[in-house]
């Protein structure tokens, strides 16, 4: 029982110091909200005692690691906000895409495609849109009894 303890406690601390050496990516400084304070602490216990740190110097440093902990949490705050308008940004792009799309179908739609007998040139397809699809993520557009990209067309008129 003894041993099981121990060797959980060896665990943690491993996991703890694991940690500790983890490095913030945009600072560079060890990803440990404790550090200073443990360093506060040391140089308490390491000052001579007839000539103390002056309050003010205490301050000070309490000041700036106030400061880096707020700067901290708003970098955190300003990622996560990244991230939310990031996924907007793409789900309106997908929803802008899909409304393009449907709104196709029953228009005549002229598309610039590449030639399939000479690929460095292009062809001019002509038609009504009869139906819509979305393949890998893009817009299809269906002429005739062929699928098209949304991204070939150059041209749409009401019929």
């Amino acid at each position: 029982m003894t041993t099981a303890v121990a060797n959980q406690i060896t665990t943690m601390k491993s996991d703890t110091a694991y940690s500790n050496l983890q490095k913030d990516r945009t600072t560079g400084m060890q990803n440990n909200s404790n550090m200073f304070l443990t360093l506060m602490l040391k140089q308490l216990e390491s000052q001579d005692p007839t000539q103390p740190v002056d309050n003010t110097e205490w301050l000070s440093q309490l000041a700036q690691y106030s400061s880096l902990e707020q700067m901290s949490q708003m970098n955190s705050g300003l990622e996560n906000c990244a991230k939310y308008i990031s996924a907007m940004y793409d789900d309106m792009m997908l929803n802008s895409e899909i409304n393009q799309t449907l709104s196709m179908i029953g228009k005549d739609v002229t598309l610039k495609i590449p030639s399939e007998a000479d690929p460095s040139k292009f062809d001019t397809v002509s038609g009504t849109v009869t139906e819509a699809s979305f393949e890998n993520g893009s817009g299809q557009i269906k002429i005739g009894d062929k699928y098209y990209s949304i991204e070939n067309v150059i041209s749409i008129r009401e019929k």
